[in-house]
This record gives C-alpha cells, sequence and structure tokens, in this order.
C-alpha cells in the first residue's frame, strides 16, 4: 500500500508540475503580444527604424506563431508532445534573449519571426498533453485555468514592461520573458510526460507550406496597402496570391490519407462555431491591446507605466472571469456564455469610442472594463469547447486547427486595424491638405496609426490640432466597426454553439471524428 501511495503521490505531483509548466508556457503568449506594444516607442527611440519596419516589430511573431501552430499541432501527435513542447521552449528563450543585442530594428523583426515558430512549437505541445492528462469536467477547470494564466499576462504584462522601461530599459521586457521560458523549460523537462497518436503518419508537408504561405502573403500584403495604397498590384497580387495558395493547401488535404487538416470537419457547424469563438478576440480585443498603448503614449501624452496601468482595466477581468465561466458553465451551455459575453464587448466597443472621442482618456477605464468582463467570459472555455470536437487521441490536430485560427486571426486583425486605421486617417488629410504631396501625407498618416504623432507632426509642421482631430476620429470609427462585427458574431455563436458544452466528452467514431452532425 505504501508503494502503491508513494507512485500515485508521485503522478499527482508530476500532473501538476505539468500543469504549472503549461501555465507558464501560455503565459508567454500574451507577454510576447503586449510587451512589445508598450516599449514600441523606446524601440524607436534607441535604433530608429521605419514605420513599416516598426510595425513588423509586433506582426512579426504573430505571424510566424499563427502560421505556424497548425503544423506544430500536427508535430505533437507525431514526434511527441513533451518533444516538441522542450524544442519550442528552447528556440523561443534563445531568440528571445537576443533581442536586446540587436544593433537594429530588421534584426528584432527576424528574431521576432523565429521566436514565433517557438512559441507555436511550446504552446502546441503544452495544449496537447494537458488534453491527454485530464478529461470531462477536470478539463474545463485546467482550461480556464490556463486562460486565467492569459489573463495574468494580458493584465500585468503592459504594466510589468512600462516598469521595467521606466526603470531597467526595454531590453528587460525581453529579458524577463526569456527567464519565464527557462523556468518553463526545466519544469518540463522533468514533470511532463511523453506521448503521441499511435495511428499518426508522417508529416503533411505540402498542406503545412501552403497554409503556411497563404497566410504569410496575405498578412504581407494587408501591411503593404497604408504605404502603397489598397490599389497597389503588390497588395491585389498579394491578396490573389494568398487566396491561389489557400486553394492549393484546399486540394493537398483532400489528396493525402491523413491532412493535416481534416476538411470534413467544417461539416459540423458546431465545429465551425468553434473557429468563429476563436477568431474573435483578435478583432474585440487583441487589437485593443496592441493600439491602446500606443494611443495613450504617443497620442494622449502618458508614460509607458501610465499605459501600462491604463492597460490593466483591460485585461484584468480575465484574472477572475474564465474561472466565473467555468462555475456558470454548470447551469448555462458554454455557447450562450460566450455569446452573451460578446455581446458585453459590442457594448463596451461602442462606449470605448464615445469616451475616447471626448477626449476623457481616464474615462475610459470603464468601457474597457465592460471589455474585458465580456471576453472572459468565452476565453476560458474555448479551449476546452475545441478540444471536445474530435477524439482525445485527434487532440493535436484538434489543438493546432484551434489555435491556428485563433493566432492567426490575431495577425491579420492587427494588420487589418492598423492598416483601416492609417487608411481613415489618409482619407481626412487627403481630404484637408489636398495642396500637400500625396508621400507626404500617406508617411504621416502611417506614422500617427503608429502612436508616433511627433514623427507625423515633423511630416506636416503645423497641422498638430489637425492630426489630433483626424486620429481621434478615425479610432473612433473604427471602434464602432468593431462593436457591430462584434454583435454579428454574437449572432453566429447563439446559433451554432448554443447548446455546446466545454466539457462534454464526445463520442468517438472511425473516421477519427466526434460529435458530426449528421
Amino acid at each position: 500500500m505504501t508503494s502503491a501511495n508513494n507512485v500515485q503521490a508521485s503522478s499527482r505531483a508530476r500532473r501538476w508540475g505539468q500543469l504549472f509548466a503549461a501555465c507558464l508556457t501560455g503565459i508567454l503568449i500574451p507577454l510576447c503580444f503586449t510587451g512589445p506594444a508598450v516599449v514600441l516607442p523606446s524601440i524607436n527611440q534607441a535604433l530608429g527604424g521605419s514605420a513599416v519596419e516598426l510595425t513588423w516589430v509586433i506582426n512579426a511573431y504573430i505571424l510566424t506563431y499563427g502560421s505556424a501552430m497548425m503544423a506544430a499541432g500536427s508535430l505533437t501527435d507525431i514526434y511527441g508532445r513533451k518533444r516538441i513542447w522542450l524544442i519550442g521552449l528552447l528556440i523561443f528563450v534563445v531568440s528571445t534573449s537576443a533581442i536586446p543585442a540587436a544593433s537594429s530594428v530588421v534584426q528584432i523583426d527576424v528574431l521576432r519571426l523565429i521566436q514565433g515558430l517557438g512559441g507555436a512549437a511550446a504552446f502546441a505541445g503544452a495544449m496537447s498533453s494537458l488534453a491527454q492528462s485530464f478529461h470531462g469536467a477536470d478539463r474545463t477547470r485546467v482550461f480556464s485555468l490556463l486562460g486565467t494564466t492569459f489573463g495574468i499576462g494580458l493584465a500585468f504584462g503592459p504594466l510589468a514592461a512600462g516598469a521595467l522601461v521606466d526603470s531597467a530599459g526595454w531590453e528587460w521586457s525581453f529579458l524577463a520573458t526569456a527567464l519565464i521560458g527557462a523556468l518553463g523549460f526545466v519544469l518540463v523537462l522533468f514533470s511532463a510526460t511523453e506521448s503521441r497518436d499511435p495511428d499518426a503518419q508522417g508529416m503533411d508537408w505540402p498542406g503545412a507550406i501552403s497554409f503556411t504561405a497563404a497566410l504569410t502573403l496575405f498578412t504581407y500584403a494587408i501591411l503593404l496597402a497604408p504605404e502603397n495604397g489598397w490599389a497597389h498590384p503588390q497588395v491585389w497580387g498579394g491578396i490573389i496570391g494568398s487566396i491561389v495558395l489557400l486553394w492549393i493547401f484546399i486540394v493537398a488535404e483532400r489528396s493525402t490519407a491523413r491532412p493535416m487538416l481534416d476538411l470534413s470537419l467544417f461539416k459540423t457547424p458546431r465545429f465551425v462555431g468553434v473557429q468563429i469563438l476563436a477568431a474573435s478576440p483578435a478583432f474585440f480585443f487583441v487589437i485593443l491591446i496592441i493600439m491602446l498603448p500606443a494611443r495613450f503614449i504617443g497620442i494622449d501624452g502618458l508614460s509607458a507605466l501610465e499605459a501600462g496601468q491604463m492597460m490593466t482595466a483591460l485585461a484584468a477581468p480575465l484574472l477572475m472571469v474564465p474561472m466565473l465561466a467555468a462555475h456558470l458553465a454548470r447551469r448555462f451551455t458554454s455557447g450562450v456564455l460566450s455569446g452573451v459575453g460578446l455581446v458585453l464587448v459590442a457594448a463596451g466597443l461602442a462606449w470605448l469610442a464615445l469616451v475616447l472621442d471626448s477626449g476623457a482618456t481616464r474615462m475610459a477605464l470603464l468601457p474597457m472594463a465592460l471589455i474585458g468582463i465580456g471576453i472572459g467570459l468565452p476565453w476560458g472555455l474555448m479551449d476546452g469547447m475545441a478540444v471536445s470536437v474530435v477524439e482525445k487521441e485527434r487532440a493535436g490536430m484538434a489543438t493546432g486547427i484551434f489555435n491556428a485560427v485563433r493566432v492567426s486571426a490575431d495577425g491579420i486583425a492587427i494588420a487589418l486595424a492598423g492598416a483601416l486605421l492609417a487608411t481613415f486617417i489618409q482619407w481626412s488629410l487627403f481630404g484637408a491638405l489636398n495642396g500637400t504631396a500625396p508621400e507626404v501625407l500617406t508617411e504621416a498618416a502611417n506614422r500617427a496609426a503608429l502612436g508616433d504623432l511627433q514623427s507625423a507632426i515633423d511630416a506636416l509642421p503645423g497641422q498638430s490640432d489637425l492630426l489630433h482631430q483626424h486620429y481621434a476620429t478615425a479610432f473612433r470609427n473604427l471602434l464602432f466597426i468593431l462593436s457591430v462585427a462584434s454583435v454579428l458574431t454574437a449572432a453566429a455563436v447563439f446559433t451554432l454553439l448554443g447548446r455546446v458544452h466545454a466539457h462534454e466528452e464526445l463520442p468517438q467514431d472511425s473516421s477519427g471524428l466526434a460529435g458530426q452532425t449528421k
């Protein structure tokens, strides 16, 4: 009995260690989003860089993280969840540690691309490992806890980055993240157990390459639009090229015996609903995590620390609300809770648009908190809903698809929102200053969209008030558009996921699908 008890205690300790390692891995993701958003003005001051180069400090990580996530999920099934988890953390820690030594913004961009690859592998390994170790209601609670760790990173990431910038320099926001990754590596090494899909075959390289290339080309085209114009051949060529690559990806997936993405899953309405839900935080929350610090620092004149304090109101609800959502899921379906959350987000976005347009920056705390509460409801439920769509042996694929959609949406949403904001400012400036050279107005609009108001003023001397006015109007209109989109997304979630619970175990079948609607 004593020996059996010791084995049981050891197994329990390893599971807790694995869960803690997964939470540390999870917290790295929001830190990599929020930290650069706050320190970007300091990087600009230290290393210079064009508007496009500075934009890629944010988007480079998100691009590779999102495009590699689905491939990483498949790799965990084939080569082992623990192995991919460790390799990902190693790549992440090494690339992150090298960023402070970069001598140019372009070097940071390249390192952020590598950092995203490591982050994708690490998070895919962590998620699929948890899916193998926890089941049913335990899985719901575990993934809700993981959602809370995301909330910690989002709530305190901007604050910590701002404090580090003010006290030690922008470099330490990256070094601190690398230290967390190193601790996670040690925990995974000693606590996680290896597992893989026994039926997994070789890697679907045609699918992986075509999907990654399609996402990369589309995002790149969107990022070019503010500088070159939406009608520029490179922009349209990139969008058309990405559509062709997506078609190649679909053909490749249909022709392989064990595809990276089983397209038949999209015949299941609730699988489609989960993917819509996965993309929603990108467009209604992550955009604000990136864009609001730039506004607060560059437009409203707050310090990095003050901007970080403001951002806490937006993200702090994610510390509590995901756990509350898991409790409420005992009485209400996860789909209904998620839809209600998106309605709250829509109200918060409209309220935030009115408050910021009035110039009462400090009053933005209340609508920001409402947005955080709203997005917190689906935040802790989505992961559990995603892995319940397929049988547990295919958890790696489910994890990869879900996170590929979620983080691909992050990259696309951030690129699209930035492009729209810059375009709205351009249109206003072209109408107000039609005698000024178009390239000057374009550069001023792009700088203003990044929150670099001083460079915009330098490009248009004597037009400070005009730039402030047009930026405020463009930002307000963008928030109103997001509010309407959130209402429409809520309607889709109610329709497709209204009866779905995050913790339900779906029956297995010979096709590898679970819970498919006939």
